[in-house]
């Protein structure tokens, strides 16, 4: 069986995640603890990261970017990348919006303080940080909404890529009760849409003793 070498909280392991439900592809998830910097692990990625895809020919791919291409090549059913040149460019555009400027802006902020500061044990948050982060977010909610008046999915009439890669950060932070959807309901009904699909229920269903989710995380009506 295929393997996702990954870590819980990773944005980026949950958008393979994402994309392996999505394909209904089964594989076997494994925690990579990547600050240990195991041997056998840097074999399969010199760079020490997850996300990590072994698939079952035997095929090692790092990075979620290159993860998620190959397999939308690989096993063409339910593709994810548009239909069109000028829709892939869209998607493209979009989850690069997600990968970079979202988890620079946002999940960077909101994560590194509140959960990694505090696993290793560097301090306490700075709440400055925690104030950029969540400035930050609601201008990326918006965004969201707009587009999402705008068309079926985020990029265009049907689920893609790019919704993949929002949702991948949009679970994260709620995850840990950031977002006041109150304030952003068209961003709220575009995450409840998504959110319902088979695709999400095993990231809906992660959790950590030590750093539970928010009280509705799991719950599709938000309440």
């Amino acid at each position: 069986m295929r393997q996702l070498y990954h870590f819980w909280l990773s944005p980026f392991s949950r958008k393979v995640r994402l994309v392996l439900a999505e394909k209904k592809l089964e594989f076997e998830l494994i925690a990579e603890p990547v600050w240990d910097r195991r041997e056998e692990f840097l074999l399969l990625n010199p760079a020490g990261e997850v996300p990590v895809l072994r698939d079952e020919d035997g095929t090692v791919l790092a990075d979620s970017a290159v993860i998620c291409e190959y397999l939308d090549e690989v096993y063409p059913e339910n593709p994810l990348f548009g239909d069109d040149v000028k829709h892939r460019a869209e998607i493209r555009r979009l989850v690069a919006w997600f990968d970079g400027k979202f988890n620079r802006e946002v999940t960077d902020h909101l994560l590194g303080e509140k959960l990694l500061k505090r696993f290793f044990a560097n301090g306490v948050p700075d709440t400055a940080i925690l104030r950029a982060g969540r400035t930050n977010l609601t201008h990326h909610l918006d965004y969201i909404g707009w587009l999402f008046e705008r068309r079926n999915w985020l990029a265009g009439d049907h689920l893609t890529m790019a919704d993949i890669a929002a949702a991948a950060q949009i679970s994260v932070i709620d995850y840990m009760d950031d977002i006041t959807w109150s304030k952003h309901p068209r961003a709220r009904d575009w995450y409840m849409r998504i959110k319902s699909r088979p695709a999400m229920r095993d990231l809906l269903a992660d959790r950590q003793a030590s750093f539970p989710p928010s009280r509705h995380y799991a719950n599709l009506d938000f309440e």
